[in-house]
């Protein structure tokens, strides 16, 4: 039997100790009587006898360390013996008294852990490197619908349907989760996390989100009701806004400077409202399959001419570079509104005099659109909130341009819908680039990638 506990042991620092050094002495001295006896006789019986006697009792001792060692677990206590072997029984006892207590504490923690995770709200299951599930939680019984033990061994997709959650699978990319109707209760939504380890094994963690679910659905109800009853007030009172307008005399200056600043008030609004809406539409409306292709050199040529009006006193160089051919899968109107609410930002933080510059090009990776200024910048600690609704790096800056809050929003939303990311990068004082990267099956050129100034 072997024992390494990472340590010497007393036996290893101490090859030869006092009993085993007393036990060859005792044998030594035993061969010699027989040896003596044999001189004594002139005969070689006595020597043979008392090795043989040595053997037996060694034989012995071995046999019945073999028989305690096989009955050890029904918890007998070590032979009684004296000299080396005595010491080698009781040494043995205590390393096995080692390892049944490291064994007894290791089942106690597993035991412990197993209870855990099965008190555990959330579901816990463990899938093989083939897609098997091997273990999984009282919850999972509950969410998923797991049956015990007919659904061991079974194929994951074979039990959770949904083709988002065979894609998501097959995709390969966890770092966000999923977020799915349970498959046994679809007014039940649950988010699915998924951790690889092990050799290609998966820890599968389902937690039940309904509630938080339901809170945003209600939010985004409560947003876009909101914003549809706005809009008919707002209409009327631009409406009587511009006739007041043109009706008040010019003299008049005080009335009418106050009626410019309320129709300035009132169509910023009326832009936040139609901002509100758009993003309603985009987060309630399920994504269109089956896209249209979109020109975007017509496209991005219209939007550089809207730049270029936008604020003509500040003389910006607005630049162009799209191939005559370069094409898009997707909703045209939702790309407009992402690509149009990039260069406007480009436009209104931008100085006097500065350069932007709109690019399209393809390769390995897909097509990509990008957006680049030499304006004010953004600092780093701002860049991962951006997208979010109404976040503003500076309110001050917002609030002179007239901004809503939502144009990156929008964008976000849109390429979501679009199999796209925003990429933001941006330096304070030297300019910012943002990025709209597009997967390759999205793109329908038509012609080979070529660069060109419009």
């Amino acid at each position: 039997m072997t024992y390494n506990s990472g340590h010497p042991t007393r036996m290893e620092s101490q090859p030869v100790t006092p009993t085993v050094r007393q036990e060859l002495r005792r044998i030594a001295l035993f061969v010699l009587a027989g040896a003596g006896l044999s001189l004594m006789l002139d005969s070689l019986w006595p020597v043979l006898l008392a090795a043989l006697l040595c053997l037996a009792f060694n034989l012995r001792q071995l046999m019945r360390l073999s028989h305690w060692v096989v009955s050890y677990e029904q918890g007998k206590p070590p032979p009684e013996s004296r000299g080396a072997w005595g010491d080698l029984f009781d040494r043995l006892y205590h390393l096995l008294r080692r390892e049944k207590a490291a064994r007894d504490e290791l089942e106690f923690l597993i035991t412990r852990a197993e209870t855990s995770i099965t008190a555990l709200r959330d579901a816990i299951v463990v899938v093989d490197r083939q897609g098997r599930i091997e273990y999984w939680n009282r919850a999972a019984d509950r969410l998923l619908g797991f049956k015990a033990p007919h659904d061991k061994q079974q194929t994951l997709t074979n039990l959770i349907r949904d083709p988002r959650f065979a894609a998501y699978l097959k995709e390969g990319h966890f770092d966000h989760p999923l977020t799915l109707p349970s498959p046994n209760d679809e007014h039940r939504m649950l988010e699915f996390t998924i951790t690889r380890f092990g050799a290609g094994d998966w820890l599968v963690i389902v937690r039940d989100v309904t509630r938080l679910h339901n809170l945003e659905q209600m939010r985004k109800d409560f947003v876009g009701n909101v914003s549809h009853e706005l809009k008919t007030p707002l209409t009327v009172l631009k409406g009587y806004l511009e006739t007041l307008l043109d009706s008040t005399p010019a003299e008049q200056k005080r009335v009418h400077r106050a009626l410019i600043q309320m129709n300035q008030q009132s169509q910023r609004m009326e832009a936040l409202v139609n901002d509100l809406l758009l993003l309603a539409r985009l987060e309630g409306t399920e994504v269109e399959h089956d896209s249209e292709r979109q020109a975007l050199a017509p496209m991005l040529r219209r939007l550089r001419q809207d730049a270029l009006a936008m604020a003509p006193d500040k003389q910006q160089d607005v630049q162009l570079e799209v191939a005559p051919g370069a094409g898009l899968l997707g909703n045209g109107a939702e790309l407009h509104s992402a690509f149009a609410n990039l260069v406007t930002n480009a436009v209104k933080y931008t100085p006097a005099g500065g350069h932007i510059r709109i690019r399209w090009w393809e390769d390995d990776a897909g097509g990509h659109l990008s957006v680049s200024d030499d304006g004010v910048g953004i600092e780093a600690r701002h860049i991962p909130r951006l997208t979010e609704r109404f976040y503003r790096p500076d309110s001050s800056r917002v609030t002179e341009t007239g901004g809503t809050g939502l144009g990156l929003a929008i964008v976000k939303h849109v390429l979501l819908r679009h199999d796209g990311q925003l990429d933001i990068h941006s330096t304070p004082g030297r300019g910012s680039t943002f990025t709209c990267h597009f997967p390759g099956h999205r793109l329908a050129s038509e012609a080979p990638i070529a660069s060109g100034s419009a």
